[in-house]
């Protein structure tokens, strides 16, 4: 271990570790039923369960020993009572566990070391690299794009206790840590509804305003001090997106009317950020000439946000075009007194406009088919018989429609398909061309989604030779990705789409998705997939002199895309594009690599310099070899094989159902989307989204998308002599290292005893040690990878707040197992006793999730 790793881990153990126990016992004060001896009893619970494990002793057993041998309560009523109690206790010390990591951030992280942009700026210096850093910054972005993918629990007043309880632990401050932590155990930490879409916007829009506006100003002031050519005008370098309100894939709860909503909100509050910060500015430009202006802007500023029906046509050129006027009065009349603050102003008004973040609209490719089909059938601005029509033939009709459908004629999504296409125009004109710029289409397989899209657009009344929008196909599956550059390629040639293109500067936006890549193929494979896309798009891209963007979207955990995002992206190469790096930020991601000014500053340099150092200094290393490549698709393709066998298991999606909380994601309350798409009642892994997918793998402590299959295939290129070959290419590639790394952090986090008492079990007992079997696999095959003697030795810190976290869950991982192992195995249970008993695996749910924000 270096010294600066060195370091970190005792900062963490100082300010993490011990202070967590040290404030843990205020639990014993906190104003719940009987708490006093419900910390005992959990004590006592964790340590019980702990060596019963050892035994190889079943949850059940665990939960019944503890009550007969520690407890003097008798009935049902008072077990489950006592088990909710333990819950209650568990979830809120997982609370104390993120606030004090949000706390300690800074004494946990070298905050101008590797990553950071001091860092960069010494880089850049040393290496006389000063040209390439402003050419790469001329038109290199990091686009951070908010969503309401629900991998989180906790509702908007408990992130602020964290917020709050984090600055008071940070200070030392025990009496104000005493009354948060009373707060606290006021405050239920579980949803009684479900939110709305336009619930979800209004609490992502709250990091917005008190966590991205500040962190980015901060990087921004900083970038141009140091490097005094950067043009926020022609690039802002940092971008916000922004899913909520917008993203219809699957949701029937977003309509057109909450998409307008959401983005008069984004505006508002960007608008009542500037309010703000003109009003402080006022307190320090009291100079004559300056004074007026500043008045004049704070007016209008307020009359945008605070009195109805005020809502002008304000723009961003119009605040620049005051704030410039100051600035030349302050630098030729005042000698320049308080630039640095009108110039920190400046520069978060030339990012975020009005728009704050840019809106997206996404729905999937089979609703665009369904709703040009109805257009067809009642309307003749397509031909009746569209739906006959060969993909070629269609993609012309779409191409060459002469004038707008009649909205009115139609109902239901049909209708608000077409209005908020519509409704781009709206945004367009309130918040700017950057409020709403893009369309992504999901589950794109073909040229003609695209069209679609392209073709819905005109039929809404839109000009091709004008059309504003970038349409973005997502390739997420194994054959998508493997047949994406195809589709492009006819796009491409189409000349109608083309000429879209040149409108658009020549750029294409390509997304790829990790979640339903991993569901589908395993994790290796899903990760190899969208390396190899990349690349394949990137070279088609080139040689139809089109600039390509990718746009990643990815979760929260490494099963999902997560990890070390940024060492992705340090590590692509040359031979993809990395003309800008974009990417989803979701659920437990957003507050804890995001939730607070320093965390997000941090995160963001960190992209920063990932993507700037992979093209400033690029290294050809980096890439690997043909023949490297051939390897990695060997064991990539075994990976896969062993991924899909245990996918077609007759069990493998009844082991997940019944073993696991799958069933009970819906219960929770945590986002306005079904946990599937369709409306079928079958389970189906197509219909399945890939966040309850991965989260009950998770929570069961079998990360099964995270890691199955890379042991088989380790193992087989073992047998045929070639894992000296993988190893070599691991120690010398970046990116296969961090594929890696990210493996051993999912397998970090499972607790195979935890269901061992499936082993043996008549249904699931195959499937259990097939799975089982597989780990041991391939823990065995990473260390022999890596020549290390334990998994995350690289990154103690986290290691050691993995390993912190999964204690404090271990009672509820153990109560959740034991709720659903009596809901199967008891006979004749009455609904009662079955409701409390899913209560209990759902409350089970928050804390484990909410513990697992290490994931990302």
């Amino acid at each position: 271990m270096d010294h600066l790793s060195a370091r970190a881990l005792e900062n963490f153990r100082n300010h993490v570790g011990i202070k967590f126990q040290l404030y843990n016992s205020l639990f014993t004060s906190l104003p719940f039923h009987r708490i006093e001896k419900t910390g005992i009893l959990l004590s006592l619970f964790l340590n019980h369960a702990e060596e019963q494990f050892k035994k190889k002793q079943s949850p059940s057993f665990i939960v019944e020993d503890f009550f007969e041998r520690f407890t003097t309560v008798k009935t049902q009523q008072e077990k489950t009572d006592l088990l909710f109690r333990f819950v209650q206790y568990a979830e809120r010390q997982v609370v104390l566990f993120d606030a004090l990591e949000d706390a300690a951030f800074k004494e946990t992280h070298d905050v101008v070391g590797i990553g950071t942009l001091k860092q960069l700026e010494t880089e850049v210096i040393q290496q006389g690299k000063q040209k390439e850093l402003l050419k790469t910054l001329k038109d290199f972005a990091v686009s951070v794009v908010l969503t309401a993918h629900p991998t989180q629990f906790y509702p908007g007043p408990v992130l602020a206790i964290i917020n709050d309880l984090a600055k008071a632990l940070k200070d030392n401050n025990a009496g104000l840590i005493n009354m948060y932590l009373q707060q606290l155990g006021k405050t239920p930490l579980f949803k009684k509804h479900k939110p709305t879409p336009y619930d979800e916007a209004i609490s992502l829009v709250w990091y917005l305003e008190n966590v991205f506006y500040n962190a980015v100003g901060r990087i921004i002031y900083y970038l141009k001090d140091h490097f005094v050519d950067v043009d926020l005008n022609s690039n802002p370098i940092i971008k916000m997106g922004f899913w909520p309100g917008g993203d219809r894939d699957g949701n029937p709860y977003v309509t057109t009317d909450i998409t307008l909503r959401v983005a008069e909100a984004l505006r508002s509050s960007i608008i009542k950020c500037y309010y703000l910060d003109v009003r402080r500015l006022k307190r320090r430009l009291t100079f004559k000439g300056v004074d007026v202006i500043l008045a004049d802007l704070e007016s209008i500023l307020y009359r945008n946000i605070f009195i109805p029906g005020e809502r002008t046509n304000l723009t961003r050129s119009e605040i620049l075009q005051s704030l410039f006027e100051i600035r030349e009065i302050i630098v030729h009349q005042h000698n320049g007194l308080f630039l640095h603050l009108l110039d920190n102003f400046i520069n978060k008004v030339q990012v975020f406009g009005l728009h704050f973040a840019s809106l997206d609209i996404r729905q999937d490719s089979s609703v665009h088919n369904q709703v040009l089909e109805t257009i067809a059938e009642k309307s003749d601005v397509l031909p009746s018989n569209y739906a006959q029509l060969g993909n070629e033939e269609k993609i012309n009709v779409l191409t060459n429609i002469a004038a707008p459908v009649n909205i009115e004629l139609f109902e239901d999504i049909v209708k608000d398909t077409l209005l908020s296409i519509d409704a781009i125009r709206t945004i367009q004109q309130f918040n700017g061309p950057e409020g709403c710029d893009r369309y992504i289409i999901s589950h794109c397989d073909s040229a003609l989604n695209v069209m679609e899209v392209f073709g819905l657009f005109l039929i809404a009344g839109w000009d091709k030779n004008n059309l504003p929008i970038d349409i973005v196909p997502l390739f997420e599956t194994v054959d998508d990705l493997k047949n994406a550059s195809n589709v492009m390629r006819s796009l491409y040639r189409n000349t109608t789409y083309n000429a879209h293109l040149q409108q658009r500067n020549n750029i294409q936006t390509i997304m790829v998705g990790f979640s339903d890549g991993t569901k589908d193929g395993g994790y290796l494979m899903a990760n190899w997939g969208i390396y190899k896309a990349k690349e394949e798009l990137t070279a088609v891209s080139k040689e139809y002199g089109i600039n390509v963007i990718f746009f990643d979207g990815r979760g929260g955990p490494p099963a999902r895309g997560g990890g070390k995002t940024h060492k992705f992206y340090a590590s692509m190469g040359k031979r993809i594009s990395s003309r800008e790096i974009q990417l989803t930020i979701q659920g437990q991601t957003v507050s804890s690599n995001f939730g607070t000014v320093d965390s997000a500053q941090f995160n963001i340099e960190q992209l920063l310099n990932a993507g700037i150092s992979n093209d400033v200094f690029a290294e050809s290393q980096k890439n690997l070899t043909p023949e490297q490549e051939k390897v990695i698709e060997e064991v990539a393709n075994y990976s896969f094989e062993s991924y899909k066998q245990l996918k077609e298991h007759p069990y493998f999606l009844d082991y997940l159902s019944q073993v696991s909380p799958l069933n009970f994601y819906s219960e929770t309350n945590i986002s306005s989307r079904p946990s599937k798409r369709g409306k079928s009642y079958k389970l189906s892994l197509t219909d399945l989204r890939a966040i309850p997918f991965v989260g009950a793998w998770s929570q069961l402590k079998q990360n099964v998308p995270g890691f199955y299959g890379l042991g088989t295939a380790l193992e087989k290129m073992d047998k045929a002599g070639k894992f000296e070959e993988v190893r070599k290419i691991y120690l010398l590639s970046p990116y296969v290292k961090t594929l890696i790394d990210n493996c051993e952090m999912a397998m970090k986090k499972n607790f195979f005893p935890l269901t061992a008492y499936l082993s043996e079990h008549p249904q699931y007992g195959e499937i259990w040690n097939i799975i089982y079997e597989e780990f041991e696999r391939t823990n065995r095959y990473l260390l022999k990878l890596s020549g290390q003697n334990e998994l995350m030795s690289n990154y103690p810190v986290e290691q050691l707040s993995i390993q912190m976290r999964e204690k404090i869950v271990l009672p509820l991982t153990t109560i959740q197992q034991y709720a659903l192992t009596r809901m199967r195995e008891v006979q004749h249970m009455n609904a009662e006793e079955k409701e409390i008993l899913e209560h209990l695996v759902v409350r089970s749910s928050f804390g484990i999730i909410n513990a697992g924000r290490n994931s990302v």
